[in-house]
């Protein structure tokens, strides 16, 4: 398949039982029906555990509210970088 907009032809990556299509190039994402879905309930599933919360709090730093002045350039990660990590 295509990139629909630069036209190289998409990788597939199975991550975590999604299958997602990228573009190496211009990094894009394109996800098949239900796929995104799937994404969001387990993000739910995730995060329904408290523990799994409190430790995502304290791994990803959700609660230091100055971090984008210390660091501007960098985004706060979040356990769906272990599947969008292209």
């Amino acid at each position: 398949m295509k990139c629909p907009t630069c036209q190289t032809t998409l990788l597939i990556a199975d991550k975590k039982g999604v299958e997602i299509d990228y573009c190496p190039d211009c990094r894009g994402i394109w996800l098949d029906r239900g796929e995104l879905e799937k994404i969001l309930e387990r993000s739910a599933d995730h995060y329904s555990n408290r523990s799994n919360y409190e430790s995502d709090v304290k791994k990803y730093h959700y609660s230091d509210n100055d971090h984008y002045k210390s660091h501007p350039h960098k985004k706060k990660k979040s356990f769906l970088d272990d599947i969008f990590d292209f």
